[in-house]
C-alpha cells in the first residue's frame, strides 16, 4: 500500500514543477474496514440499492419500481440501460452514438448476472442497437462468454435482432463536420504511456470549458447555460477560460459556416461544433442489489467519438467495465477505458470489498493504481478520467471519481436509489479538473 506522504511528494513535485496548480490531495492510507469474516456475514439491505450515471430520463425510477415487484435484478438495469441505447439523442450510447473516424458506429457491452454467477459481453458490434440484451443472450444461447465484431452481428441476427443503420442523419452529419475541420485531431500516435509522449499543452494552459452539458435536457440547456460568449450567428455552447476565449471563438465560426454548408439545420450547427470541440462522453453503468442479496451489473456504450475501427474499450471486458460476484457485491466504471483495462478496475474493487474494504474505501484504491501507473506524473495524469459505480452485497454504495471535477469545473456527481432517487457527488481522488483529449 503506498502512503498519503509518498503520494504527496510525488504530486506535488510534477504539479509545481510544471505549473498545473495546487499539488493533488490524497486522503490518508486507505485500510480494510472490515474483516473477510464480516463481509462474509453481511446481510441484504432492507430495500433494493441502485446506482449509475445521471441518465436525463425515467428509468432509474421504472427499474426500481420492477425491483420492488420482485423482477430480476439484470432486467432492471437492462431497462435503464436500454433508455440510453434507444436515445437517438444520446451521442454516447447505442443508436445515435457518434461513430469511429471511418463514420461507422461500433458498440459495446458486458452484463453479469449474479444470482447464476454467468456473465456475457460483445464488442465492436454494428447494426445492432440494444447490445447490452445481446451481450446475454451470449451466455443464454452460447457456450461463450464474449463475442465480437461481425460474428456478435450474424449470432443477434440468428436470435432475431433486427439489422439497423445505427448512425442517425445528426449524428452523421456531426460526423463529417469533424472530418472536414478537425480530422487531425485523433487517436493515432503514440498515447500517454509512450516514453516519447509530447505534451500538447506543455508550453500554454489547457482551455477548460465552464459548462457541462452531459445528462441535461434540451430544456435545461436553455436555462442552465452561464453566460456564454457571443459570436457572429450564434453563441458558444461551453465557454473556456478567458484566455481561450479567442481561439474557442474563431473555431466555431469556422465551424458554424462548415455546418451550413453541410446541410445541418440552424438550431442544431452549435450542438454540433459543440460536439466537435467537445466530444460527447458518456457510457453507462448499472449495478444493484435487491432485498434477498441478488446483485447484477452492466456497462453499455458507442466509445470514444472518433476512435480508430476496431477500439475495444473496458466496457465489454468483464473485470474492467463490469464486475458482480454474488458473495461480495458489483461495480463498473465510466471514463478512459485504456487505463481502466490495465488496473481490472470493476474486479479490483470487488476483491477489495471481499477483503474488508468499503465501496468508498475500494474505489479510491483502484484509482490510486490508475495514478500509480503515471509514477504521479500530472502532465499525464491530467488527461485521464474515471468514475466506479459500487455496490455492496448489504446496500453500502459508492461513487468514486478521479478528479473533483469534470471537465466544465462542475462536481462529478452519480445516481443513487434506494426508495429515494437522488444524486449525490463523487468521492474522489484528486482536487481538481481534468483536460479534455484530444487536445484543441
Amino acid at each position: 500500500m503506498t502512503t498519503r506522504r509518498n503520494f504527496l511528494s510525488i504530486g506535488a513535485l510534477t504539479a509545481a514543477g510544471l505549473g498545473l496548480g495546487t499539488p493533488v490531495s490524497f486522503a490518508d492510507e486507505i485500510r480494510p474496514s472490515l474483516t473477510a469474516d464480516q463481509v462474509r456475514a453481511l446481510k441484504p439491505p432492507a430495500k433494493p440499492i441502485i446506482v449509475t450515471r445521471v441518465t436525463g430520463d425515467q428509468t432509474v425510477e421504472e427499474a426500481y419500481k420492477m425491483l420492488l415487484d420482485g423482477q430480476d435484478t439484470l432486467d432492471a438495469i437492462h431497462h435503464v440501460c436500454l433508455g440510453r441505447e434507444n436515445d437517438p439523442n444520446d451521442h454516447s450510447v447505442g443508436y445515435g452514438g457518434l461513430p469511429n473516424e471511418q463514420g461507422v458506429v461500433e458498440l459495446d457491452s458486458c452484463c453479469m448476472h449474479g444470482p447464476s454467477r454467468r456473465a456475457g459481453s460483445v464488442a465492436g458490434v454494428q447494426n445492432i442497437r440494444n447490445v447490452c440484451l445481446l451481450a446475454r443472450k451470449v451466455y443464454e444461447h452460447s457456450a461463450h462468454v464474449m463475442m465480437a465484431a461481425k460474428g456478435a452481428e450474424d449470432f443477434a441476427v440468428d436470435l432475431g435482432f433486427k439489422r439497423e443503420d445505427l448512425l442517425t442523419e445528426d449524428a452523421r452529419r456531426i460526423w463529417m463536420l469533424w472530418k472536414e475541420s478537425n480530422s487531425q485531431m485523433d487517436w493515432w500516435g503514440p498515447g500517454l504511456p509512450d516514453p516519447e509522449w509530447k505534451d500538447p499543452y506543455a508550453d500554454r494552459p489547457a482551455p477548460k470549458p465552464t459548462m457541462d452539458l452531459h445528462g441535461m435536457s434540451e430544456e435545461q440547456k436553455k436555462t442552465s447555460a452561464l453566460e456564454p460568449l457571443p459570436i457572429p450567428g450564434g453563441k458558444v455552447p461551453r465557454q473556456p477560460t478567458a484566455e481561450w476565449q479567442p481561439v474557442i471563438a474563431d473555431r466555431t465560426r469556422k465551424l458554424l459556416a462548415m455546418a451550413a454548408d453541410l446541410g445541418i439545420a440552424p438550431e442544431k450547427r452549435l450542438f454540433a461544433a459543440q460536439q466537435i470541440l467537445w466530444p460527447t462522453t458518456g457510457t453507462i453503468h448499472v449495478s444493484a442489489v435487491n432485498a434477498k442479496g441478488e446483485m447484477s451489473g452492466a456497462t453499455t456504450t458507442s466509445g470514444l467519438a472518433w476512435k480508430l475501427p476496431g477500439r475495444i474499450g473496458d466496457s465489454p471486458v468483464i473485470g474492467a467495465g463490469c464486475y458482480t460476484d454474488q458473495d461480495v457485491g458489483s461495480a463498473g466504471a465510466t471514463g478512459t477505458g485504456e487505463e481502466n483495462i490495465k488496473i481490472a478496475g470493476a474486479h479490483t474493487i470487488v476483491e477489495l470489498m471481499r477483503h474488508g474494504y468499503s465501496p468508498k474505501e475500494a474505489g479510491l484504491e483502484a484509482l490510486r493504481r490508475i495514478v500509480r501507473n503515471y509514477n504521479g506524473d500530472m502532465r499525464k495524469i491530467r488527461y485521464l478520467d474515471m468514475e466506479f459505480y459500487i455496490v455492496r452485497k448489504d446496500g453500502a454504495y459508492a461513487g468514486v471519481s478521479l478528479w473533483s471535477t469534470g471537465a466544465t469545473g462542475r462536481p462529478r456527481e452519480f445516481v443513487v436509489h434506494d426508495g429515494t432517487f437522488r444524486v449525490e457527488p463523487c468521492a474522489y481522488l484528486l482536487e481538481g479538473t481534468m483536460t479534455i483529449w484530444p487536445p484543441l
